[in-house]
């Protein structure tokens, strides 16, 4: 740049105008002496001898003069040129000068600018570690203390604490919930190897000063002895926890973590961990567990408290077991508003004790509390109230969506069986025929699991029916008839032993059918369900009462007005008795209380089918389409509508 802006004012071409003048004229007196000397010599020659010597010797001197005055110009131009040189120089070395000084300004500038931004971006990372250690709710395990008699035994106390570490880990994973977790870590996990200047110290221990003096975490450490017996003994204790000792004669450490673990867990997460217990079946350790601990929980716990011990009351399946839970559901909404899970539970229970209408209208104030759909509730939360809808398409997409957050398992399938099966139940009402099959035959079903068991064969005789083999689904029916006399089942799955009674009339099982429709009344108290009024009235028609058949459709539709099955099954009963007209004024009302369903959309189409109003009928099974996209039926009776419509 300097030798650009040099060249761009000095310019090469115009460098030394006057040495070049100086220079032409010395040469134009040196060339012409000579000439003119030598004339005059010639002229006075001629005439006088003494004239022409003395005129020799004047032009002899003159013409030392011109050489003397030529040296002296070269003289000068030499001077003049070099302090032209001189000059150059000068100029050259203060641009560059001024250039290396605007560089160094720049560099100064810019480093003042890294510095600043370095100094910014440790005050906001600074600024976020406060953030985070004023929230931090950890359950941090410290290395525990050794006794000296034990190093063959027991490595270091950074094992004991690693081993410890896991076992909540492992109960943690296995704590399938929407409730918040305690983040769990080791002591030594976040020594981030980066040094503050002049300090020494790591950032991670910053964090740990900081959420030391500002966050709640809980820490967790102990020891390990031998006792006097020679039993391996292992005390654990930390922030809010009583110190508890664990023994073993045989030195099994496993159990003893294991042991330890559960206890840390129990007292550090207690809502979480009466869940755990309620997943694993044992409901009794957490009815237990959550009586003794919920008048000393923290006010944040106690509505996850409250909700898991309903849970492990449903899970036992005592008579009555609902009724007992229902308050305690309640009870987490008076503490926690906007505890979401609370209300789904509560229309669960409102819908297994026969109160199905009152399920309805608790879905209403969800949906209210929770500023409309979508809104602040997950949409998971809603599966209940979706269910007594029969938006089909909804409860999938939200028991996939729980499985897939939920480690493939799902927050709802501990009395509910296998969330993948529940998936496959609703693809099989949906008429999903090979979707069911499928995810049927590719779940891996526990056999010691009575929810698990019942509601596979639930969907195998639902499937059966689907594609009308009738004997086969009679039969499925038998194994879920089983698996209902598991309380657990009958409990949480009060009315679907109902849905055995067409089946088992239509192949002259008669008494089977009486069984299956009081089957309900017989396990829980209560036998007040629409479906169990609607599948009754089927088999009353199926006998040939169309008197009774009547009484009991419409005793459905007065026992909860908000469902729409009640509606769907009078109207499929009208249209076998040829009244046409009343049965598309059921579906109207099948439709208006369930928008979502398909099945009231296609019978309504085929009515008008029936009517010719083929356009009408396009109409609907267009709608119905959308709901139930792979039900094969309604597809062809689609097709037939539009080849009738040319």
């Amino acid at each position: 740049m300097a030798e650009g802006i040099v060249g761009g004012i000095l310019g090469d071409e115009e460098e030394r105008p006057e040495l070049e003048n100086m220079e032409s004229s010395a040469s134009e007196t040196l060339a012409g002496a000579d000439p003119f000397a030598a004339t005059i010599v010639h002229q006075q020659a001629l005439y006088s001898p003494e004239v022409a010597h003395e005129a020799s010797k004047f032009l002899q001197i003159q013409t030392q003069h011109v050489e003397i005055q030529s040296r002296h110009v070269h003289v000068q131009t030499k001077l003049l040129k070099d302090e032209h040189d001189l000059r150059l120089a000068h100029l050259r070395n203060q641009l560059s000068e001024e250039t290396v000084r605007r560089l160094g300004l720049r560099l100064r500038v810019s480093f003042q600018i890294f510095l600043a931004a370095v100094a910014t971006a440790i005050g906001i990372t600074g600024a976020f570690m406060v953030h985070d250690a004023v929230l931090s709710r950890s359950v941090i395990i410290d290395a525990f203390e050794l006794s000296p008699n034990l190093v063959m035994h027991v490595p270091s106390g950074k094992i004991i604490a690693t081993g410890l570490f896991d076992v909540l880990a492992r109960i943690q994973a296995a704590t399938r919930t929407s409730a918040e977790r305690r983040s769990l870590s080791n002591a030594w996990t976040n020594d981030i190897g980066i040094e503050v200047p002049e300090t020494g110290i790591s950032v991670g221990q910053i964090e740990r000063t900081l959420k030391a003096r500002f966050g709640h975490d809980q820490h967790i450490n102990g020891d390990v002895v031998q006792t006097e017996t020679g039993a391996l003994a292992l005390t654990v204790r930390g922030t809010g926890i009583l110190a508890k000792t664990f023994t073993d004669a045989d030195h099994n450490l496993d159990k003893l973590l294991n042991d330890a673990g559960e206890y840390i867990y129990g007292q550090s997460q207690p809502g979480l961990w009466v869940n755990y217990l309620t997943n694993a079946g044992r409901n009794d350790e957490a009815i237990r567990f959550a009586q003794t601990a919920y008048p000393t929980v923290d006010a944040p716990e106690k509505p996850y408290v409250l909700n898991y011990w309903a849970n492990a009351i449903i899970g036992k399946g005592d008579r009555g077991a609902m009724q007992e839970a229902l308050p305690l559901y309640q009870e987490t909404l008076r503490l926690k508003p906007d505890y979401w899970g609370g209300y789904n539970n509560i229309i669960y229970a409102l819908w297994n004790m026969g109160s199905e209408e009152a399920s309805i209208r608790e879905g209403e104030h969800l949906t209210q509390m929770a500023g409309g759909r979508p809104g602040r509730a997950p949409e998971t939360m809603y599966q209940n109230y979706d269910q007594q809808l029969w938006d089909l398409t909804a409860v999938r997409a939200e028991s996939i969506a729980d499985m897939e957050s939920h480690d493939g398992v799902g927050i709802f399938a501990s009395f509910s069986g296998s969330a993948n099966l529940q998936v496959a139940q609703t693809e099989s009402l949906l008429h999903d025929i090979d979707s069911a099959t499928l995810r049927v035959k590719t779940t891996s079903i526990d056999e010691q699991s009575a929810p698990d068991v019942a509601i596979a064969t639930l969907t195998k005789a639902l499937l059966a029916e689907e594609v009308g083999d009738i004997k086969q689904a009679a039969k499925e029916w038998d194994a879920f008839a089983v698996a209902y006399n598991n309380p657990t089942v009958s409990t949480s799955n009060a009315p679907y032993l109902c849905y055995a009674a067409p089946a088992y009339e239509k192949t002259a099982q008669s008494a089977k059918a009486d069984a299956a429709l009081n089957g309900p009344l017989k396990a829980n108290g209560t036998g007040s369900f629409v479906d169990c009024y609607r599948f009754k009235a089927d088999v009353l028609d199926l006998r040939g009462d169309w008197a009774g058949a009547q009484s009991w459709y419409t005793k459905a539709q007065q026992l909860a007005p908000s469902i729409p099955s009640g509606y769907y099954s009078y109207g499929m009963a009208l249209v076998r008795h040829g009244d046409l007209k009343k049965a598309a004024e059921q579906f109207r009302q099948a439709n208006l209380t369930g928008p979502h369903w398909a099945d009231p959309l296609k019978a309504w189409g085929d009515v008008l089918m029936q009517q010719h109003l083929v356009a009408d009928a396009l109409e609907k099974y267009d709608e119905a389409v959308k709901y139930a996209p792979k039900w094969k039926q309604l597809t062809q009776a689609r097709l037939l509508a539009v080849k009738a419509r040319g």
